[in-house]
């Protein structure tokens, strides 16, 4: 069947779709039917595209759709592994398996960036671009074989070599909410003073200093204050670590 369904592929598409489709194929595990909604899914919208009614064509909406698609696979296997856990537990093992940088981590794995369609070069995108393209991928996924397919591709690329609900209960997604959730339930108080920080340098960046009952603790600095505050946040964590744990 499979054959058969490559075969009339190839004889009614372009050999240019035809490289795509093995490239698609490749990286889903199983037969693309439309490929329409993969090559929106790989549009960036530096290219300005629109249908015939004038809507955008990029990957953004495919995005939107990917990550819901991706949060209730990862909620309903969590669901089911973890009977015990409570609705606050669910909540934060589920953030950290679709965390920004895990979906970064997971659009480089299978070099999604490979496939994009932009008017700006590649060396020139922000690291979120590859999270961005998974959710986009896992939302083509759906519109095109339904949801058991969807959830079969997160089972088989996130679920099974990724998730180990063991070592996610002793991962930390966020050491700035660590840090303010401490101190919030210790009653202390905590400020984060950003500021730009580039010197000679050509990057523009920032620096933090953290200070705990007015009391700098750790100081960083980075290329975005968001950076830069969660770095001088794990400085923090270490500091304190500690108590934070005597405190659990």
């Amino acid at each position: 069947m499979k054959r058969i369904i490559k075969k009339i592929f190839s004889n009614s598409r372009s050999p240019e779709d035809g490289i795509f489709f093995d490239a698609i194929h490749k990286i889903l595990g199983f037969q693309p039917l439309d490929l329409s909604n993969y090559r929106k899914a790989f549009t960036h919208r530096s290219l300005n595209k629109v249908d015939e009614k004038g809507n955008p064509i990029n990957y953004e909406r495919l995005e939107f759709l990917g990550d819901a698609m991706l949060g209730s696979v990862i909620a309903a296997h969590l669901f089911n592994e973890v009977p015990t856990g409570d609705e606050g537990y669910l909540t934060k093992m589920r953030s950290k398996i679709v965390s920004r940088d895990h979906l970064n981590e997971l659009g480089k794995d299978l070099n999604l960036i490979k496939h994009v369609e932009s008017k700006v070069a590649t060396q020139h995108f922000g690291e979120n671009i590859h999270g961005n393209l998974f959710e986009a991928l896992i939302g083509a996924i759906y519109l095109d074989r339904g949801f058991a397919y969807c959830e079969k591709f997160i089972h088989k690329k996130v679920i099974l070599p990724y998730v180990d609900i063991a070592k996610l209960e002793g991962k930390v997604i966020s050491y700035k909410s660590l840090v303010i959730e401490w101190c919030q339930k210790e009653k202390k108080s905590f400020h984060y003073d950003v500021y730009e920080d580039s010197g000679n340098e050509g990057v523009k960046y920032f620096g933090v200093k953290l200070k705990i009952d007015n009391k700098i603790v750790a100081k960083a600095r980075a290329t975005s204050k968001k950076k830069a505050e969660e770095k001088a946040s794990q400085r923090a964590y270490f500091v304190f670590q500690e108590k934070m744990k005597s405190n659990d």
